[in-house]
């Protein structure tokens, strides 16, 4: 999971929110503790407390005095929206500049968008 060149404290964040955005950790939940992802990742533990820092200040994990950090209610789309605000400028603008440079226009992206999203919703793309 590690990345070159990406603060692993926010690679922790990204691990977790995965997590909730996928439903494998649920809303009120409990979310690993900072040992846990320390013991995980092979990382400081002041590393992972900080990536789940970064968590709690978004408002998707809460601590529970005496018990550990779980899930905040609503969290999951609260990562959803966030992920969809930022889907154009991280994924649309590459697509766009790439298509330019090959020589792709407009109408053949959408032609291949279409294309490929009807492979996946048939079931055949993954």
């Amino acid at each position: 999971m590690i990345e070159e060149g990406k603060a692993l404290f926010l690679q922790i964040a990204e691990s977790v929110e995965e997590s909730i955005i996928d439903g494998s950790l649920a809303e009120e939940s409990q979310a690993p503790s900072t040992n846990e992802l320390a013991a995980f990742y092979r990382i400081n533990p002041a590393t992972a407390a900080k990536g789940i820092t970064v968590l709690v200040d978004k408002g998707v994990l809460y601590k529970r005095r005496g018990i550990g950090m779980f899930v905040a209610p609503g969290a999951r789309e609260t990562l959803l929206k966030d992920r969809r605000a930022s889907f154009p400028d991280r994924y649309l603008d590459p697509l766009i500049v790439e298509a330019h440079t090959i020589g792709l226009g407009a109408d053949d992206l959408i032609r291949l968008i279409r294309e490929r999203a009807a492979t996946y919703t048939e079931g055949i793309g993954r």
